[in-house]
């Protein structure tokens, strides 16, 4: 029996909320290829699964929004040719999804103003490189 889903340190989601599909994976494999059902489909229903708490919710399905069929989120692995190794890797990257949809948003920007200094300094700098372009321009003789 799998081994909940740990996302952070206040979110686990039950390994009874997860369901996995294994399927043939295509790519290498040797003489098993044809035979063992290694790639790994793991789905989660975010939109009505008990163990979210209701304020993040709302949060995680419109972060999810596009990644989302009917509210079920599904992750599939096939990198790897053993089924173990494919679990594991849809296991976190499922993980990695739902932290990043439950993390807080950043704050928003405050429009600042440059200072005076910053102002002085971009002017004193932009008439240097007047002084310098004018020098180039008035050194050629035409005899």
């Amino acid at each position: 029996m799998p081994a909940d889903l740990i996302v952070s340190r206040t979110l686990a989601v039950p390994a009874s909320e997860l369901h996995e599909r294994f399927s043939r994976s295509s790519g290498p494999g040797g003489q098993g290829v044809n035979t063992t059902d290694s790639r790994v489909e793991l789905s989660f229903d975010v939109a009505g699964s008990p163990s979210i708490p209701h304020h993040l919710r709302h949060r995680m399905l419109c972060a999810l929004r596009n990644r989302l069929t009917g509210g079920v989120l599904t992750v599939t692995a096939s990198e790897h040719r053993a089924q173990l190794q494919n679990r594991a890797a849809a296991r976190e990257r499922m993980a990695r999804l739902l932290r990043d949809a439950a993390a807080a948003p950043p704050p928003t920007r405050r429009a600042t103003r440059p200072t005076r200094g910053s102002k002085e300094r971009r002017i004193a700098e932009k008439k240097r490189r007047g002084q310098t372009k004018q020098g180039r321009r008035a050194g050629w003789d035409s005899s």
